[in-house]
């Protein structure tokens, strides 16, 4: 007989055993007949990299989910999607990376012309390039939006991953505090259109930090020591270096003050003390004025002053900050301004922007109901009939409303039907045919539980249909 044979993973029969993947049969003579075959497949080893992953279907959908709800946010306010490369010229790319992001870099020599490749480390880079040299033709502000995935060498023993996937904003044009309140309100938004409320969006100001280190005339090496201990707010450390240190007790002081200058709005009167020029007290007044916007914006409970927040990328040049969720120990957003990076390629600008980390987002989010909703489908078709035409008609109307709609094409038993919708996050199935109602019906079978319940066929193309596939839900 002539067949085609097509995998379909480990799903026709409740009693496939784990390794084992089915295949269909489909007869050419009669091809609305297909029968399911289970063999044991023999998988080669198909190891990955440290540090990259595959995503499944389930954590797929998650994903997508998160990165439309940002992505909308983005479009609420206005921003514009641009696609970089994932490939650019080395030399290029370098220049707009600071030494730590040259280090973490992947490079390979491109056969075609010898030059050397880099997979980007960072999209901010690239969207700087993009605007310099592409862009002229285009007003200022530019606010773009881009979704993407980096790639960074990682410590392997860390276990951290190599891959950081990205959805972030970059404006482009405006030296002004109401745009670094910008990022930092549409950054709450975000947060909260995800769902989530115990979070924390830290704001710092690099500048203020590297004023003190500029007016302390310190070696390089005890400035790189002190900026290590600061970030881990280790005070006592802090004090130690600096008794060792030769400099003034004004800036000893001032330094020591920076692990500490961490709370809510009592923080700025306290940094004063640490000002020791006109560079610093600039910086101080740069961040008065951003919370008095996002006073406005009455974003001002989520947020924490971190003066002595230093992790911010080389190319930050003023206010930064960065999302935290409760229980979460890496950050799920951060960004600030970059007034100097568009220069490197040409095009003097300020800047500003930031990113949110996907994969954060999903450790913090993965168990919430709606984004568990979000990797589901709507209705499996379980054709009883040994003609077609009415279930793909049934199939195409449901399309049209806005209902994902798959077709169990193979042949097998109700059971098998829908131990294959549980398996795959099909909400329900729809029956047509057979013992289960009338020639004028159809029945919509709960997955869940099996429960189901029979309905006219005129009524799925009722203006209603939608509440009433949500009564289904609730009351079979």
């Amino acid at each position: 007989m002539p067949f085609c044979g097509m995998p379909v993973e480990g799903l026709l029969h409740t009693d496939l055993n784990a390794g084992q993947t089915a295949y269909y049969l489909s007869d050419s003579y009669h091809p609305s007949e297909s029968r399911a075959v289970v063999i044991n497949p023999n998988p080669i080893e198909a190891s990955l990299p440290k540090g990259v992953s595959d995503f499944l279907p389930e954590k797929a959908d998650k994903i997508g989910y998160i990165e439309g709800r940002i992505k909308r946010v983005f479009e609420l306010w206005g921003f514009r999607r641009i696609i970089p490369p994932s490939l650019e010229f080395h030399d290029v790319m370098a220049l707009g990376l600071g030494e730590d992001l040259k280090e973490r870099t992947f490079r390979f020599e491109d056969r075609h012309t010898g030059k050397l490749l880099v997979i980007p480390p960072d999209i901010t880079p690239q969207v700087a390039r993009i605007v310099a040299t592409r862009m002229h033709g285009y007003p200022l502000p530019h606010r773009l939006c881009y979704t993407g995935r980096v790639l960074r060498h990682a410590e392997l023993q860390s276990g951290r991953s190599r891959e950081i996937f990205q959805t972030g904003v970059e404006l482009i044009g405006l030296d002004s505090p109401e745009a670094d309140a910008e990022m930092v309100a549409m950054a709450v938004e975000v947060l909260q259109g995800l769902g989530l409320d115990d979070f924390k969006v830290d704001i710092g100001q690099v500048d203020f930090y590297r004023s003190i280190m500029a007016a302390s005339g310190l070696a390089t090496p005890v400035q790189r020591l002190l900026r290590e201990s600061i970030a881990k707010k280790e005070s006592s450390v802090v004090r130690a270096i600096l008794a060792e240190a030769e400099a003034s007790d004004a800036v000893k002081e001032a330094i020591a003050l920076l692990p500490r200058l961490f709370g809510g709005r009592e923080v700025l009167a306290e940094a004063e003390k640490a000002a020791l020029d006109d560079r610093a007290r600039r910086a101080l007044d740069n961040v008065y004025q951003v919370l008095d916007i996002l006073d406005i914006y009455g974003v001002s409970a989520y947020l924490t002053i971190d003066l002595g927040e230093i992790r911010g990328l080389d190319y930050h040049t003023g206010i930064t900050f960065e999302g935290f969720v409760s229980g979460l120990g890496e950050p799920v957003c951060s960004g600030g301004r970059y007034d100097r990076l568009t220069a490197r390629y040409g095009f003097p600008a300020p800047a500003t922007g930031f990113a949110c980390n996907i994969l954060a987002l999903l450790t913090a989010l993965e168990r919430r109901p709606e984004v568990e909703a979000s990797k589901t489908r709507d209705f499996l078709l379980f054709n009883l009939r040994d003609d077609r035409r009415e279930a793909l008609e049934i199939a195409q109307s449901l399309r049209r409303r806005g209902f994902s709609t798959a077709r169990d094409i193979i042949r097998r038993d109700f059971a098998s039907s829908l131990e294959y919708a549980r398996r795959t996050n099909i909400l329900r199935m729809l029956v047509i045919g057979g013992d289960y109602c009338a020639d004028d019906e159809v029945y919509i079978v709960r997955v869940a539980d099996g429960k189901g319940i029979k309905i006219k066929k005129r009524d799925l193309n009722r203006e209603d249909f939608t509440f009433q596939c949500a009564d289904i839900d609730s009351s079979v």
